[in-house]
């Protein structure tokens, strides 16, 4: 792989091992930790430019993958690849509360309520806090809700209550230098605190045009880093990947690096003054994104020796179900690399429903930093940290012979399995239709979501002729029917997926089966390379990552990246599907948060084919919607419409619950459509990056409506929005009518 070096005094730059990358061989370097094109023979490329303190080592960079032009940091954006340790940081007061590596994970949330209503926010705020939050964020939009802050902290005093209250700041300085004087911190959106509201528009910058803006931005941004400092208050610096400036998108994209180097702007600021009270925070509503942005944003601080705490969140993760899998998808993956010492779960609910969800996580990242759980050391080549590249696995071939089509037990964007009970083979069209599949006179066909093989630990009797019937649809459809040696040595299945451990194909138990039997290899990934080795003389048609949850130090992330280390080392390419055992008994939240951390922050590396939850005494429709939940949080298979949906705050001019809940009713058949739902403008065309259209509140009872980032329609009555959506929807070719039910 080709690496290059950044010399601290910036006279040149060098590269060693090239391969294809080119290098500028000097520049008059003026901005710190910055990636510029720069023009070298004709051909643009990009390099990351870094100023640590005169005298310091070189800074080491190579691609972030094979080919590509975004050069990262050689050093890694953990402490450990192979075991979670929590990243060090320094310690950040946040009033009582302090937040770092030192002490446990914060939970903390935002009101909803109407901040000029004092007593309504007061009355909220106290709720959050007897829920268990640490720090509760507000909006502040103006003078009249800066004016009533001061009434809401004196309140809450009053009533013993000393939580540490946040301000929530867009493009308003003057507000929150007023508002610095009774809250605890200050949150700054370096998208819009100094610059313009972002109008999309790809701008030219000479490095003299770009220096004056860094200027202006250090006018406005000192006197509220000032007047921090005077009153000992804390700072985050809040990058979202929806509202970043003009300015910084015609540098960078609305990309990871672009959110970096947003946030560096404003970091830089604080370090002259000698402010060092502050947070970084890295949010994107796609959990792919968010996970990039903060691991760059790590890597950076590294390369220049920052140990600031992290604030994690997913922001616009929406409700229910949905929200609570984005955010452990995103906020998950970092907490078993060590990182975050602050997270927020954003829902489209009750801000005190946030805190349990929120709860979860941070004991979930806190347990496993504690038992330091990994696996046994091992060199990481493959995996990219930076930018997504997925890992496909070969999907079955068909071979000559074949009486039934194994080409469909598997899906190229993403499989769901699930394990099946003998009881349910009793009632075969209640079970088919639970597999989500097309039900034609009681003959089940494959549909968008349906599941694409089952598990059946035991097989029917042999004269068990009924259940045998339904198996046999199910296979004929291409339906993958898995079941293990030794159900199938005695109560054979025609066609069956039959599953082997290494153990029994190291011993040739598999033998005793008919010739091109199909074989599912089951592996817990920390086994030693020796035991690996009996993979490469199988012909398996694919894995299961099947790591015990029980587990108490072996990490079921750690020991999947030491197993696809392993297969990419060897040039195995067979499906990886993770199978996650939940225990009896646990709780839905628990369930969703496991699995988003624990097969979600592998999904989002790129590694993996597909998802088993196998949890027995959990509803059926629960697992199969939650397993096609995560594929779609993890940008993989996508069954249903993508919401976008903002949490609400004192700024949200609709209900946004109730309109919520009203456009997902009549929009949720629409797969490969993403929708935005945001409150108002603040959250609205910046934030909505990933969204197709949006619906977004632009003045008390009357909505926008947006396609992409472009306002197309304005000041329609709230009664009549949800219907114009819907004709937006269909004016562009995006709308099919409802399935009718059978």
């Amino acid at each position: 792989m080709a690496t290059g070096a950044v010399p601290a005094s910036f006279t040149a730059l060098k590269s060693r091992d090239l391969k294809g990358i080119s290098f500028a061989k000097s520049s008059d370097f003026v901005r710190v930790s910055d990636l510029q094109r720069i023009k070298f023979r004709r051909t643009k490329i990009a390099v990351v430019r870094n100023s640590a303190n005169p005298g310091s080592e070189t800074v080491e960079l190579e691609p972030a993958s094979d080919g590509s032009t975004l050069l990262v940091p050689r050093q890694k954006y953990c402490e450990s690849i192979h075991k979670t340790i929590r990243r060090k940081t320094c310690t950040v007061m946040v009033g009582n509360v302090a937040l770092g590596s030192e002490h446990p994970i914060r939970i903390q949330t935002m009101t909803t309520t109407d901040t000029k209503d004092v007593a309504g926010t007061v009355e909220q705020v106290m709720r959050i806090a007897d829920k268990g939050a640490d720090i509760v964020r507000i909006t502040v939009q103006g003078r009249k809700e800066a004016d009533a802050c001061f009434e809401i902290k004196n309140s809450l005093v009053q009533k013993n209550y000393n939580i540490p209250l946040v301000a929530d700041i867009h493009f308003a300085p003057p507000i929150a230098l007023r508002v610095a004087e009774c809250f605890d911190k200050i949150r700054v959106n370096p998208g819009n605190f100094a610059d313009r509201r972002a109008q999309f528009e790809k701008l030219e910058y000479s490095e003299d045009d770009y220096q004056k803006e860094l200027e202006h931005i250090e006018q406005v941004f000192t006197p509220l880093v000032e007047k921090c400092k005077k009153y000992g208050r804390a700072m985050r610096i809040g990058t979202n990947h929806g509202s970043l400036s003009d300015r910084i998108m015609s540098y960078h994209g609305d990309s990871p690096r672009g959110m970096v180097e947003s946030a560096f702007e404003y970091a830089r600021i604080c370090r002259k003054l000698d402010f060092h009270n502050f947070v970084f925070s890295m949010k994107a509503s796609n959990p792919v994104i968010m996970v990039q942005a903060y691991r760059l944003l790590v890597a950076e601080m590294n390369v220049l020796g920052w140990d600031y705490p992290l604030h994690l969140g997913v922001t616009e993760a929406g409700e229910g179900e949905d929200g609570r899998m984005k955010s452990a998808i995103g906020i998950g993956t970092l907490l078993m690399d060590g990182l975050g010492d602050t997270i927020r779960v954003s829902l489209t609910e009750a801000p005190e429903e946030e805190i349990d969800p929120c709860r979860r996580l941070a004991n979930l990242g806190m347990r496993a930093a504690e038992l330091q759980k990994g696996v046994t050391p091992f060199e990481e080549k493959n995996r990219r940290y930076f930018d997504f590249q997925r890992r496909t696995g070969q999907l079955p071939l068909q071979k000559e012979g074949e009486e039934v089509d194994f080409r469909g037990v598997l899906h190229r964007d993403g499989s769901v399995l699930l394990s099946v009970s003998l009881d349910q083979l009793k009632a075969p069209e209640i079970l088919y239709k639970s597999l989500a599949a097309k039900l034609i006179v009681g003959m089940p066909f494959k549909d968008l979501a349906t599941v694409d093989t089952i598990l059946l630990r035991e097989l029917p009797p042999l004269d068990d002729k009924d259940a045998r019937l339904a198996l046999k649809r199910l296979v004929d459809i291409s339906m993958g029917v898995i079941t293990p040696l030794s159900e199938q040595l005695t109560k054979p299945l025609p066609n069956a997926l039959v599953m082997v451990t290494l153990k029994e194909l190291s011993s040739g138990a598999h033998k005793l089966l008919p010739e091109g039997t199909r074989l599912v290899v089951s592996v817990r990934g920390d086994e030693t390379q020796e035991e690996l080795e009996i993979l490469k003389t199988t012909d398996a048609i694919m894995i299961l990552h099947d790591l015990p949850y029980t587990e108490e130090k072996t990490s079921r992330v750690h020991a999947a990246r030491r197993l696809f280390e392993y297969l990419s080392e060897n040039s195995l390419n067979f499906p990886v599907i993770h199978h996650i055992q939940f225990p009896k008994g646990i709780h839905r939240d628990n369930l969703v948060i496991g699995a988003g951390t624990n097969a979600g922050g592998l999904l989002v590396d790129g590694l993996g084919d597909g998802i088993l939850l196998d949890a027995p005494h959990q509803d059926f429709d629960f697992l199969r919607n939650t397993s096609f939940n995560l594929l779609q949080g993890c940008r993989m298979r996508n069954t249903k419409t993508e919401y976008v949906s903002c949490p609400s705050c004192g700024r949200t001019l609709f209900d946004l619950q109730e309109i919520s809940a009203e456009i997902r009713e009549k929009t949720s058949h629409l797969p490969g459509v993403s929708i935005a739902i945001m409150g108002c403008i603040v959250n609205g065309p910046g934030e909505m990056a990933d969204a197709d259209f949006g619906y977004v509140g632009g003045a008390p009872g009357k909505i926008d409506l947006y396609v992409g980032k472009e306002v197309v329609r304005r000041a329609i009555a709230m009664e009549h929005a949800t219907d114009a959506l819907i004709q937006l929807i269909k004016d562009h070719g995006r709308w099919v009518e409802p399935p009718v039910e059978e």
